[in-house]
């Protein structure tokens, strides 16, 4: 009974986050995917072009490798399919979205390096070897950044944004306290004694007349 109870701030139950994780998760491979394929098609053809021939031992071990990196992110990013068809109905859809999710990740850390290698070797093939090595660390350090840094850049600043405003919260309820304060200090504010003695004495004599 308490999987079923709301636990989010959209008053999800477990299953259900699970289920609109998953579904967001499938989105993200499909673009990723994309990408994979293409590369790997590329790769694929590369192979059976005439200059291919002309390849020297460090371009045809960058070809070998880069293949290689691009047949491993496509397995990695398609695992999940299969992990949810071996699990299917089987209850185990929150386990499902955790190891999907490091797959895709880890499948990411690999297309980094099989882009960076196609790039190196285009390029060494169509300008040299220093160009080729250049290209390769320039696409590999805007895939790292784009990839890795900015995403925590922008969880670090709404972290930073939520606590702002934590703080302005907490500033403007003091600001309402001391505005309101005022009020009791009113309330407690009393006649001097002598003043309210005088005040009796005037009511007992005009009771008395």
């Amino acid at each position: 009974m308490a999987e079923h109870r709301p636990c989010t701030a959209r008053n999800e139950t477990p299953l259900q986050r699970a289920d609109r994780n998953f579904v967001e998760l499938l989105q993200e491979l499909r673009v990723t995917q994309t990408g994979v394929q293409i590369l790997f098609a590329f790769l694929l053809s590369l192979a059976f072009t005439s200059r291919f021939e002309d390849l020297d031992t460090v371009q045809r071990v960058t070809y070998v490798i880069t293949l290689l990196l691009a047949v491993l992110a496509a397995a990695l990013f398609t695992a999940p399919a299969a992990l949810h068809r071996s699990l299917f109905q089987q209850g185990a859809k929150p386990r499902i979205v955790q190891v999907s999710s490091r797959l895709a990740t880890i499948g990411l850390s690999v297309l980094v390096f099989a882009f960076s290698g196609s790039v190196l070797l285009v390029v060494d093939v169509t300008t040299g070897r220093a160009g080729g090595i250049a290209a390769g660390a320039g696409t590999f350090l805007a895939c790292v950044g784009l990839w890795g840094l900015l995403p925590r850049l922008v969880r670090r600043t709404g972290l930073r944004e939520e606590a702002d405003g934590t703080g302005e919260t907490a500033d403007a309820e003091s600001d309402q306290d001391d505005v309101r304060s005022p009020a009791p200090l009113r309330r407690t504010v009393r006649q001097p004694s002598g003043l309210r003695g005088a005040a009796a004495n005037r009511e007992a004599s005009a009771r008395h007349r």
